[in-house]
């Protein structure tokens, strides 16, 4: 089994984007709580210093010993950019952290995410766990670039994926579905992000586009 791919064109990518920030209307300063925030923060968490945000409790996005992330990214020098590259790795975390859970309301992703990645990562989630399978082997994402979007602080985000050793395992059996590297291993992730109503110092992905067997990526 592999990862199901929301694939949208970039045409609808973006207008589904303008459509979202008008909707928002710029920045908003709602006291809201952020959702999943009151899991409590992991000590396991990276997101502490990139963000700035020693002051917001973050839930955890720790991960199976058996499951490794890499994301292979040049930080940014725009204290503001780092945060939103860095969140929007948290929401690749909190989604196979609640993989890995096997928990389709997981309050991870809720807490990195919004309007349609947020539906994204409970879709995925919900379908991992509908067939049975969890996530194990080696993650890798790299090759990320961040431009800004409308007027706001917004940010579109992407970068390239190489899943070649990510594997499903099931999870009653611990059996791992081991696969071949080819060009179905190589996605680019494209994410809308902005700062949380809630926190300024929290980045939320608001729409995700998941492009599959990507040339470019594999180089």
């Amino acid at each position: 089994m592999a990862r199901s791919a929301l694939t949208m064109t970039a045409a609808t990518f973006a207008t589904t984007a303008a459509l979202l920030l008008t909707a928002c209307g710029g920045e908003d300063s709602s006291p809201d709580d952020i959702k999943g925030a009151e899991t409590g923060k992991s000590s396991s968490s990276p997101s502490t210093s990139a963000s700035g945000a020693a002051d917001v409790d973050r839930p955890d996005v720790s991960l199976p010993e058996d499951l490794k992330l890499v994301f292979d990214f040049e930080k940014p020098s725009d204290t503001e950019q780092a945060a939103a590259l860095e969140d929007a790795a948290n929401y690749i975390r909190a989604l196979d952290h609640g993989i890995a859970q096997q928990d389709p309301n997981d309050p991870a992703y809720q807490f990195y995410s919004t309007g349609g990645a947020e539906k994204y990562a409970k879709s995925q989630i919900e379908a991992w766990v509908k067939d049975g399978w969890t996530v194990t082997g080696d993650d890798r994402y790299f090759d990320a670039s961040i431009d800004p979007v409308g007027e706001g602080k917004s940010v579109l985000v992407s970068f390239c994926r190489n899943q070649a050793k990510f594997y499903s395992k099931k999870v009653k059996t611990g059996k791992v579905n081991y696969t071949e590297e080819n060009l179905d291993s190589y996605q680019k992730f494209s994410l809308l992000m902005s700062p949380s109503e809630a926190s300024a110092a929290v980045w939320q992905a608001r729409q995700i586009e998941v492009q599959g067997r990507v040339k470019e990526c594999k180089g």
